[in-house]
């Protein structure tokens, strides 16, 4: 993956966003301002026409792929409304865009220097970035939609998190190997996960699955930098796995895959959604890739999006497309969803925003990612996944089934 030509392409697409903007400074207290709708209250994040989102991302660490991708689309999808139809029938939406790194305490030193003047943050990256930032959040009365999907995060009322969490998304691709025959009742299962609750939550579920289906879970704990998973591998051959669960990045997931080829454990492997890119499909374990790995996933595949991808492939020629493109672009529908709604409550401060959030029971994407409730804290806001398998399409992945919901789903919500 060429993740610095990458970079490039989203740095000269983030000047594009915020030239179209007025200056970024914080108001002093609320004010008010007539739009379309009527009056509305307004304060931080907002100045003049401008609403300014805040997007802590990854473009230099372990999804920086990812990142550059969500970002890339939140550029497009805000270029595209701010041409047409605006928030409240008045405002533009500017984008302040900064790397993280993939690194907490550069995430919150970040945050810092932007949270006078943004109303809500469109975007922020990784559990362990989330994590290090829920006071600050809690206490700015933030709305953030995290492109991370531990259960922790739906404690915050203001994380509005983009799918079903972890520990759902893995039941629901347990689940549908166990429905096809891919895996059996009382199997044993490798997990290969990250330390931190990305990994957490993905473990809990093949946890919940080994104890309605009898499975006997092989753990293997990695951190974020380990690249090489032979040793992982070798001890699965030797447990006599019939599956292999990842709750990883692509890295890992393309040293798994190549490494059990490699070895003859031609098993399936199941992983959490963020564990491939379309990349790993020009590498050496592409044919492992295609034939074993399935991804339970919040996001549809960006062939179903036939516009989308010819508008981003239009603004982004030299890039390889992932699906990232499609959450992108429903996370930041489901920002203009919750911007619509306070506009209609007649509050754009970030706690009028934050109330809207909380509202909002049925977000629909038009299916770019799965239905969404936002007023349950503490609750996953999906329990359904799609199942998409590698493919050397668009996007490089296929859509096996449409959002399913697994019986098995249900006892782990409650």
């Amino acid at each position: 993956m060429k993740l610095g030509h990458r970079t490039g392409v989203l740095l000269t697409a983030t000047v594009l966003v915020a030239a179209s903007g007025c200056s970024t400074k914080a108001q002093d207290g609320d004010d008010t301002a007539t739009t379309a709708e009527g009056e509305v209250k307004t304060g931080r994040g907002i100045e003049g026409n401008t609403i300014t989102l805040g997007v802590l991302t990854d473009l230099t660490g372990v999804f920086a792929a990812l990142g550059a991708d969500i970002t890339n689309a939140h550029t497009l999808y805000w270029e595209k409304q701010n041409a047409g139809d605006k928030v409240c029938g008045k405002y533009t939406v500017e984008l302040d865009i900064k790397d993280t790194n993939y690194q907490p305490a550069q995430g919150v030193q970040l945050y810092s220097g932007m949270k006078d003047s943004v109303l809500a943050m469109q975007q922020t990256i990784g559990s362990p970035i989330n994590a290090a930032l829920t006071e600050a959040y809690k206490a700015d009365a933030i709305v953030n939609i995290p492109p991370a999907w531990a259960r922790s995060l739906t404690e915050l009322p203001g994380n509005a998190t983009p799918g079903a969490t972890y520990d759902v998304e893995l039941t629901n691709g347990l689940s549908y190997a166990l429905e096809k025959g891919l895996i059996q009742e009382g199997d044993t299962i490798g997990h290969i996960y990250f330390e931190g609750e990305y990994g957490a939550g993905g473990l809990e579920g093949s946890k919940y699955m080994a104890e309605k289906h009898n499975f006997k879970i092989v753990e293997a704990k990695i951190k974020p930098t380990d690249a090489d998973m032979s040793t992982q591998i070798t001890q699965f051959k030797a447990a006599g796995v019939k599956a292999i669960a990842l709750t990883v990045a692509p890295t890992q997931t393309a040293s798994a895959a190549g490494v059990a080829a490699t070895q003859g454990l031609d098993v399936p492997i199941i992983g959490s959604n963020p564990v491939f890119a379309p990349g790993l499909l020009k590498g050496p374990a592409a044919a492992a890739l295609k034939k074993n790995l399935i991804v339970s996933s919040p996001v549809n595949t960006i062939d179903k999006h036939p516009e989308l991808l010819e508008e981003y492939t239009a603004k982004f020629p030299n890039v390889t497309v992932s699906n990232g493109v499609v959450l992108g672009a429903g996370m930041s529908d489901a920002m203009r969803q919750i911007l619509d709604k306070a506009c209609e409550n007649g509050d754009l401060t970030p706690e009028g925003v934050l109330a809207a959030k909380t509202s909002l029971d049925n977000v629909e994407t038009d299916g770019l990612i799965v239905p969404l409730n936002f007023t349950q804290v503490g609750q996953s806001p999906s329990r359904q996944n799609f199942i998409l398998q590698p493919a050397d399409v668009p996007g490089g992945a296929k859509a096996l089934t449409e959002a399913i919901e697994s019986d098995d789903v249900e006892g782990l919500t409650k």
